[in-house]
Parts: C-alpha cells; sequence; structure tokens
C-alpha cells in the first residue's frame, strides 16, 4: 500500500535503535525525507548510511540530548516546516516509589516526558500554522496499565497519553493530527538483555531468554517492525481520521486480566 508519504519531511527522535531506527527505514522506503536525532552520533551516521545506500532521500542527522531544554529548542529551528514529528527518545527506569529517588524519577522524565512536551510545544503552533501536520508519541503500555513495580514510567507515560488525548482533541480543526503508540514488550536489545539475565537467574543458562516470554500474547515479544509500520500508518493520510486517542499495540495483553 502506497502510505502517500512521498516527498514528505519526518523528524524521528530515538532514531538510532529500536523502534525508532525501525520507523525511520519505513517511512524511508515510503519516499520521506529525514531528520534523525538521538544521542550517539556514530549510530546515526551508520543509519544514514544504510538509508542513503537503498532509497533516494535527503537524511539529516542531529547528535544531540534532548533532556536539555535548549538542545530541544536548537532542534526544533533546524527542523522547522517539518511534515512529521515522531516522539520517541527516552526509556524510564523500573522501580517501585521506595526504590526510586526523586532525582531519578525528573532525570529521565527530562527525556521521556519534557522531551516530547517541548518538541510539540515548538513544533505543533507551526504545524497549525501551515494548517497540516502529524505528531505522533510513542509511549508505553505502563500508562494504561499501571504497575506499582515501574511507577514512574507509568506516570509519565499516563501524562503523555493525557497530552495526545487533549492536544488531539482540537488539532483536528486546525489540519494537525495528534496519535499515540502504547508498545507492550518489545524485542528490542534492551529488552533481550533484561530477558538473558532473567533466564540466566533462574535456568543458569541465558540462551533461554525467550522461554520467559511465555506469559505474553502469543508467547513472544513484539518486533519493532510491528510499531513502527503502526507509526507510519498513523502518521500518514491513510489514518486521516485519527486524532487525540492512543492506540495499544500490544497483541491485546491490555485487555486481559491481571496475573
Amino acid at each position: 500500500m502506497d502510505l502517500e508519504l512521498k516527498g514528505k519531511t519526518a523528524l524521528i527522535t530515538g532514531a538510532s535503535k529500536g523502534i525508532g531506527r525501525s520507523i525511520a527505514l519505513i517511512l524511508a522506503e515510503e519516499g520521506c525525507n529525514l531528520h534523525l536525532a538521538a544521542r550517539t552520533e556514530s549510530d546515526l551516521l551508520d543509519l544514514k548510511d544504510e538509508i542513503k545506500s537503498k532509497f533516494d532521500i535527503q537524511v539529516t542527522i542531529h547528535a544531540t540530548d534532548l533532556s536539555k531544554t535548549d538542545n530541544v529548542l536548537y532542534l526544533s529551528g533546524l527542523t522547522s516546516g517539518v511534515d512529521i514529528l515522531i516522539n520517541n527518545a527516552g526509556a524510564i527506569p523500573a522501580g517501585d516509589i521506595a526504590r526510586l529517588d526523586v532525582e531519578t524519577i525528573k532525570d529521565a522524565w527530562d527525556l521521556k516526558v519534557f522531551g516530547f512536551i517541548g518538541l510539540t510545544k515548538a513544533i505543533y503552533p507551526e504545524m497549525c500554522a501551515r494548517g497540516h501536520g502529524v505528531i505522533v508519541n510513542i509511549i508505553g503500555m505502563a500508562g494504561e496499565r499501571s504497575r506499582p513495580s515501574y511507577i514512574a514510567g507509568a506516570m509519565g507515560n499516563a501524562a503523555l497519553m493525557a497530552l495526545t488525548r487533549a492536544l488531539g482533541s482540537e488539532s483536528y480543526d486546525k489540519g494537525v493530527r495528534v496519535v499515540g503508540i502504547n508498545p507492550g514488550p518489545i524485542e528490542t536489545d534492551r529488552l533481550v538483555t533484561q530477558a538473558k539475565t532473567t533466564a540466566d537467574m533462574k535456568w543458569g543458562d541465558e540462551t533461554r531468554w525467550r522461554e520467559t516470554m511465555k506469559g505474553l500474547p502469543g508467547g513472544r515479544a513484539g518486533s519493532v517492525m510491528e510499531i513502527a509500520w503502526v507509526a507510519a500508518f498513523l502518521a500518514s493520510p491513510r489514518a486521516s481520521w485519527v486524532s487525540g486517542t492512543t492506540v495499544m499495540v500490544d497483541g491485546g495483553q491490555h485487555s486481559r486480566p491481571p496475573a
């Protein structure tokens, strides 16, 4: 299916690995010009080289730490006029309220929560002034199903879901759509490392890491491409009537009764 994205320009944060990287590859294949932002320049350069070897599009990389407000404002200035913003950067550590100190939570939220808010605040008015644009927030299932063992993530994700709903409820009248995606457990490098540690602790054999996922829908984690394709669709004109909502992409896990 042609997603009607050829010639559009997208900014993707957290673009060097995992979900962000997969979104970049799909949008490139669809003909989008790309601004790719992440902290590690070498990873961004590798991705740029891969994309340019396959697709005839423009790719600009931005090695920057979006937990810093000045960097957020600088990046938004460099990418003024983008048609699509994919907010994806950041990960919030696990832990209950007793284990996490306030500074740890603040540090994580500076990137995952306030980084999203800062770029949205800078880019959304420009989109409204032009009368078109799409913002896709990659959030997380904990915002829908809160757990005390991931309390900082639950609170942060819930805030981003509220941002998506509130802004997306009015944005359509201005020609702009704001949507979110809540991935369930996704087979990223980080998740695999955690699963290997769990398997080693449980069975003394890290190669059995996939067995730690038997309780998930289908007995597996999702793939980064499964999230990326949803993001690309939501960013496209094919999803023209979708705004102010967050799509759960977790194999139905959120609808299962708690274990």
